[in-house]
């Protein structure tokens, strides 16, 4: 094995036979990857005061953070996020530097835009559009985003194909 995993306090990252995790992301403790995840490089699970858990067919982009995070299916997080005590419910799109602080929870297909900031203790409802520093939510139904061209194209499973071509990349 290449990639960097470590123990903590005898507890061992699981990482699906059928998940991609890129041999330069680095495990550590109690960290969960479903089948068809995909964990890219310079990303860091920190499951050490609290469990980490990557859901199916789930995508965690190139240097994101997760501490002590729940990321349901069908997720993608994008580059450099950083989750932090978080729960990002199923079939949800986290933008690109996006930062979920501690004990935020976000509803089922909802949409945080790059470089939002969601700031302690927020709860935003399913099928939400966030955005801003700090973040300010507004439901999806009111807004002008075409929702399923946009989960179609983050969802539809073409980054777990992706993330299975890359031979060198994953093991």
């Amino acid at each position: 094995m290449d990639r960097r995993e470590y123990e903590f306090e005898g507890v061992t990252p699981n990482v699906h036979e059928d998940a991609q995790v890129s041999r330069e992301a680095t495990l550590v403790g109690d960290v969960t990857v479903a089948a068809r995840a995909s964990v890219w490089p310079g990303v860091v699970l920190r499951g050490d005061v609290g469990p980490v858990r990557v859901g199916r067919e789930s995508h965690i982009g190139d240097n994101s953070v997760l501490h002590v995070a729940n990321v349901g299916e069908r997720v993608m997080v994008g580059h450099g996020a950083v989750l932090n005590e978080a729960t990002v419910g199923d079939g949800c799109l986290v933008g690109f530097n996006a930062t979920a602080n501690t004990d935020v929870t976000v509803g089922e297909r909802s949409i945080i835009a790059a470089g939002t900031v969601v700031p302690d203790d927020y709860d935003i409802p399913a099928e939400s559009f966030v955005r801003g520093v700090p973040a300010r939510v507004t439901p999806l139904a009111q807004t002008t985003i075409d929702t399923e061209e946009i989960f179609e194209r983050y969802s539809s499973g073409d980054y777990t194909d992706l993330a299975f071509r890359h031979d060198d990349l994953f093991e």
